[in-house]
């Protein structure tokens, strides 16, 4: 892993990001930190094209973006002319919503069928196409995981991983052996670690304060092809900015090589 694919997770500094004003502040502040590049989620309501003037600005890319899920599938299109105008190839499906179609297997096959279709439409653009995995994605069906049954119902050229090491772990899955998995189909990294709190309360932790073996899944993630290593954290103790900040000094002075 290079520093130039460390990518920082806008969804991050969400409130922060609510008019204009405070996106191009923000974008700015994650510059400084050290990141080239961040994941496009958490925005509030800008011009496609006035955020694509701000990240030039700032000198940073675009690595990929997380859309409304209902709009990805049922109007690709819509999201492709967005993507073209940052010059982003890389567009995820965030999450299945509160109560996901993961009841039974043919409910799981037909969302399956949804994600390939979408996908399909992405890749005829020259665009890619990943899930994005929470834990519930770990509940078995019919002896499967859902996770294991979405990628093996689907085409590895239309649907890709986005996985994400905190869920992973937190459905009881271990993130370095799904990295493995993901040979091939595992384009981008989530990196959000895993801690226990003085409440004895799993939460979510900056990158190298947890209990994530990160050696072991950078390892897994590059050897499966992974492009881009994103940090993020749903939940700081502090200043988001700060968070973003620590994550990114751990990994350039652990995990990057030299």
């Amino acid at each position: 892993m290079n520093l130039h694919q460390v990518a920082a997770q806008l969804y991050t500094v969400r409130d922060h990001l609510k008019t204009p004003r405070e996106i191009a502040a923000s974008l700015r502040k994650v510059r400084t930190i050290g990141y080239e590049a961040v994941e496009i989620s958490g925005m509030g309501a800008i011009d496609d094209g006035e955020l694509a003037r701000m990240l030039k600005n700032e000198g940073l890319a675009c690595c990929a973006t997380h859309e409304d899920g209902e709009t990805l599938l049922a109007n690709p299109e819509r999201v492709i002319g967005k993507l073209q105008s940052f010059g982003c190839r890389i567009t995820t499906y965030p999450w299945p919503g509160t109560n996901p179609p993961f009841g039974t297997l043919h409910e799981v096959r037909e969302f399956a069928r949804k994600l390939n279709a979408a996908g399909e439409a992405f890749h005829k653009a020259g665009i890619t196409f990943c899930y994005h995995n929470h834990h519930m994605e770990f509940r078995r069906v019919a002896g499967k995981t859902v996770l294991e049954i979405l990628y093996a119902e689907t085409e590895a050229r239309f649907v890709q991983a986005e996985l994400d090491t905190y869920w992973v772990q937190f459905g009881g899955g271990d993130p370095a052996d799904w990295c493995k998995r993901m040979k091939d189909r595992l384009v981008v990294l989530h990196m959000k670690d895993y801690a226990i709190s003085t409440k004895n309360e799993v939460v979510f932790a900056e990158v190298g304060s947890g209990n994530l073996n990160w050696p072991a899944i950078i390892a897994a993630a590059e050897e499966s092809g992974c492009r881009w290593f994103v940090p993020e954290q749903d939940v700081c103790p502090r200043d988001p900015f700060e968070s973003l900040k620590q994550s990114f000094q751990f990994i350039r002075a652990n995990l990057c090589g030299k």
